[in-house]
């Protein structure tokens, strides 16, 4: 059985990835959420995400809360 991976990124391509992930985020998407769409795992898109600079939202910020 074989798995498909994304390839490495390096370089221009991975400032590339990193700034459009940041775009994503900023947008309010989640790290899951980026992932998700991107075929990536949550590690590597916190990965890249801190790489760009991103400043991270609490956790949970994103749902309504009843409290």
């Amino acid at each position: 059985m074989s798995h498909s991976r994304n390839p490495v990124l390096t370089g221009e391509d991975r400032r590339l990835v990193a700034q459009e992930f940041a775009e994503l985020y900023a947008k309010g998407s989640s790290i899951r959420g980026i992932a998700t769409q991107t075929g990536r795992s949550y590690g590597g898109v916190h990965q890249l995400l801190t790489e760009a600079g991103v400043q991270f939202r609490p956790r949970g910020s994103a749902r309504l809360r009843t409290n």
